[in-house]
């Protein structure tokens, strides 16, 4: 065997050893079968807190009476507890939202100071209702409340990593990573971390992708506000850059590694081990 055919076998076998290495562990769901069923945990309803932001819309038959109800759009922000703020949604349409203070209320037009902590969306709704036909303000109003500030952040090994909203109470770990266009191949499936705030601390769990039952069962199955989805790169990624900045793609690292091969041949070479 000559040193340039050895060579060319250790790039084979090098390139070869890492498109087959972690294959198995890519698939998700591999314990699903035709016909599993799994038991869904209970969603943890969302609740106000203080600090939490508001969009709440009365509407009724007669706009022009509904509308006195309704914070007006502005361009600038106000700060400060319990004031109101513009914010931009999602779609790009700005909403104004009522930010809860200290105390736990928000200051309404016309209504004035309503409490909410604690409240659901649908509990908030029901309040500002109630408020609304007790004062003989409105006969026939209709109230929607939502939230304006629930974001989740994924960070690591995934397509579009950064924070991505959680838009109703049931939004899973499944949703926001597609969200985030899902992980990338490299990602580990079996090591996904999510980091959850809990009375002051903060807790880590892990969630393993290719497990629906371990994903199912596990406590951050449904999102809360803040949490932060963290997924790991595979060895192989995490060793594609160097100190000096090379990776695979880089002239410099094949440089590098064919160089680091000819001193191998040739002092197999030198040795007798291999023959010229």
């Amino acid at each position: 065997m000559n040193k340039f055919k050895f060579i060319s076998l250790a790039l084979f076998a090098t390139a070869l050893f890492s498109s087959c290495a972690g294959v198995k562990d890519i698939p998700y769901f591999q314990d699903s079968k035709n016909g599993s069923k799994y038991e869904l945990p209970t969603p943890k309803v969302v609740k106000v807190d203080i600090s939490d932001q508001l969009s709440i819309v009365v509407n009724s038959k007669d706009p022009e009476l509904a509308a006195v109800f309704n914070l007006p759009i502005i361009s600038h922000t106000m700060s400060g507890a319990g004031s109101s703020s513009g914010f931009s949604s999602g779609d790009g349409n700005r909403i104004s939202v009522y930010t809860v203070d200290s105390g736990g209320n928000i200051d309404m037009p016309v209504l004035g100071i309503v409490h909410v902590l604690g409240m659901t969306r649908e509990q908030v709704a029901y309040t500002v209702k109630n408020l609304i036909i007790s004062r003989q303000l409105l006969k026939d109003p209709v109230v929607t409340v939502e939230f304006a500030n629930l974001y989740v952040s994924v960070l690591g090994d995934v397509a579009h990593p950064g924070r991505h909203a959680i838009d109703h109470d049931k939004v899973t770990i499944v949703d926001i990573l597609s969200k985030a266009s899902d992980m990338n191949v490299t990602g580990l499936r079996k090591n996904v971390k999510v980091y959850r705030e809990e009375d002051g601390r903060q807790g880590c769990y892990q969630v393993d992708f290719t497990n629906m039952e371990n994903i199912i069962s596990s406590p951050v199955y449904y999102m809360q506000q803040n949490d932060i989805i963290y997924v790991q790169p595979n060895s192989m990624k995490a060793r594609q850059s160097t100190v000096n900045g090379n990776t695979v793609l880089s002239v410099s690292f094949w440089i590098s590694t064919a160089s680091f091969l000819i001193s191998i041949a040739t002092l197999l070479v030198t040795l007798g081990i291999i023959k010229k």
